[in-house]
Parts: C-alpha cells; sequence; structure tokens
C-alpha cells in the first residue's frame, strides 16, 4: 500500500484529494493536516466522509510526513517549497497542487506570486504535471507541479494543433473560460459569498491573471516555439455555480490547418487517452456532465473558413485538480494510472 500524507486538508481540493484516495485500492492516507482544525476528527467537518474515515486533522510534522511514500500539498502557494527538499532527501515523493512548482521561471514566479522561490534547484528538476502530455517524465519524477485548472483546459484543447506546426496563427489565441466559485477556495470574502455571486456573472483578472504565465510556458513547451505566445488574450470569469469549468478557445487555421480534418485530427490524438473525450461532431458540452468525474470532454466547431472554436469543459477540482494529483501519483508510483478515478459524473 502507498503511505499518503496531505498537508492542507479542510480546503475544497483538499477534501476532494481525500474522497479520492479513501476509495484508492493501493492507497492508505495516513496523516492529515490543517493550521486550524489540529485534533478535530475530518468527518465532523465533513459529514459525507463519515463511516469512510477515522482521521483527525493533525498540525504539520515533517517527520511524519517523510514517513509517507507520497506527501500532497494541497496549500496556499509557498508552502510546498518550504517543505519539499527535506521531503525529497527522505525520498518521499511531492506532489503540490498550488503553483510553487509550475513556472520554471523564477522572475515570472515572483512577479505573479509575490514572493521568492525557497528551493530553486528543486525546481529545475521538478516536473510539470499534465499527465496527457508528460507521462513519461512524471513516471520517474520526485516532485510534480500539478497544472492550474484553467491553464488543463487551454493545454489539452490546444494540444493537438500545437504538436504539428503550422495548423494555427499563434498571435490571435484568445481564450474565454469560466470557472465555478469553487475554484476560488474556500475562504470567507466579500466576492465571494452568495449574495454577491447568484443571478450573477462576471469577467475577473482580465487585465492579468496569474495563469496567463503558466499557459504562455507551458505552449511553449508543448509547441517548442518560444515567445510566439504573448500575445493570447485570457479572461476568466466567474459563473454562479459550485464547481465546473469551460473555456472557449477561438483559434486562426492557416492553410494547412483548414485542409485538415480537424475532428479526425483530434480523435486520432486522444484516442488511448482515458480520461479525454473528444465529443461527436456537432455537440454542446455541459459542466454537470463531468460533475465529480476526472473527465475533461472538447467539443470542436468551424463556424467560419479558417476559423476553429474549442469548447472544453472538466470539474475544476477534479481533472482540474485532485484527480489530475491523482493521476500523477499513480504514474509516479508505478500503478495504471487510472486506478481510483474511473468514477462516473453525477447527474443530475
Amino acid at each position: 500500500m502507498i503511505s499518503v500524507g496531505i498537508v492542507g486538508g479542510t480546503g475544497y481540493t483538499g477534501v476532494e484529494l481525500l474522497r479520492l484516495l479513501l476509495r484508492h485500492p493501493n492507497v492508505t492516507v495516513r496523516v492529515l493536516t490543517s493550521r486550524t482544525e489540529a485534533g478535530k476528527r475530518v468527518c465532523d467537518m465533513f459529514p459525507s466522509l463519515r463511516g469512510h474515515t477515522d482521521l483527525t486533522f493533525s498540525d504539520l510534522d515533517t517527520d511524519v510526513l517523510k514517513s509517507c511514500d507520497v506527501v500532497f500539498f494541497a496549500t496556499p502557494h509557498g508552502v510546498a517549497m518550504k517543505y519539499a527538499q527535506a521531503l525529497v532527501d527522505a525520498n518521499t515523493k511531492v506532489i503540490d497542487l498550488a503553483a510553487d512548482f509550475r513556472l520554471q521561471n523564477l522572475e515570472e514566479f515572483e512577479k505573479w506570486y509575490g514572493m521568492a522561490h525557497e528551493c530553486p534547484e528543486l525546481l529545475k528538476s521538478s516536473i510539470y504535471g499534465l499527465s496527457e502530455l508528460n507521462r513519461e517524465k512524471i513516471k520517474n519524477a520526485q516532485v510534480i507541479g500539478n497544472p492550474g485548472c484553467y491553464p488543463t483546459t487551454v493545454q489539452l484543447g490546444l494540444a493537438p494543433l500545437l504538436k504539428t506546426k503550422n495548423l494555427i496563427e499563434t498571435k490571435s489565441i484568445i481564450v474565454d473560460a469560466k470557472s465555478g466559485v469553487s475554484g476560488a477556495g474556500r475562504k470567507a470574502s466579500m466576492g465571494m459569498i452568495y449574495t454577491e455571486n447568484a443571478d450573477s456573472f462576471k469577467a475577473y483578472s482580465v487585465s492579468g491573471h496569474r495563469h496567463q504565465p503558466e499557459i504562455i510556458e507551458a505552449l511553449e513547451n508543448i509547441s517548442g516555439q518560444k515567445k510566439a505566445f504573448d500575445h493570447l488574450v485570457f479572461v476568466p470569469h466567474l459563473v454562479p455555480m459550485i464547481r465546473g469549468m469551460l473555456s472557449t478557445i477561438y483559434v486562426d487555421l492557416t492553410q494547412e490547418g483548414d485542409d485538415l480534418d480537424i475532428q479526425a485530427f483530434y480523435e486520432a490524438f486522444y484516442k488511448n487517452e482515458l480520461f479525454v473525450d473528444v465529443m461527436p461532431q456537432g455537440s454542446l458540452p455541459e459542466t454537470r456532465s463531468v460533475r465529480g468525474a476526472n473527465e475533461l470532454r472538447i467539443a470542436l466547431y468551424k463556424p467560419q473558413p479558417k476559423k476553429l472554436v474549442i469548447v472544453v469543459i472538466q470539474d475544476n477540482l477534479v481533472k482540474g485538480a485532485a484527480g489530475q494529483a491523482v493521476q500523477n501519483m499513480n504514474l509516479m508510483c508505478g500503478l495504471a494510472e487510472e486506478t481510483g478515478l474511473t468514477g462516473i459524473a453525477l447527474s443530475p
């Protein structure tokens, strides 16, 4: 059995991670930490877990975490990098669901997250954990930077086009993305309370969102083209639902791209991916079709010659966070990638 520790167990991604790992046949969750709830039973805070775990929240103890095979950090940015080196030195694998190991560009990291990186050498050897695109590297990794939720939809939406040269105009990509309020985390703030979000729909961080540099760096790595995506437009929106994410990506096709059967091209690219579903032509994907499941669905439209619209949906807490982290753990530990992740989406 794989011994697991979760640092930060009271947030939405932390409890989602726990929900997935409690039904994983090869995992024992040994420790679940919380700065504010140490000593409290997990099922008292999350009644949905009654009868499924006897865990109690505990303070962070590095020695206890070192005894685990894998430690997940479901914490704010800046926490994982304080402890990662000590854990790696103890041969414990680290998967960070925040941003500490996503960006290789230290200048960009410091600019967008307002802090210096505490282990830049370890960052260099960490692997960006988008399972479908970095599978072989993830298998041998000690530290994983789990991708952001928005960047996951953008990368998997564009990857087939970027892996083949000269199919799209890289300078005219527009990403219009929407997320449920759980994407902002489990914290009390005026902008997140019910009366501020119900019956409303708004854009945010239009002048610049911290996922934009992650998206650009990742697309450069996928395509092998540096500075090709500096003009990408990314606008996130908050919609009045709890979980779910929909990104609509607008791209201009080159002549080579326009001559391609895009639907067949995407179907062939993802034909062996268990968690990426290229929907039939003319489909209208809905976020509720992936609620609670580790699935990402893609639909393709050509409203005009040389214009392609890519619609990508996922559950931001599962495929966009905790589910993808479990995919990465499975790969790192030599398990089948889908282990513990084959649950069916909830409907309605």
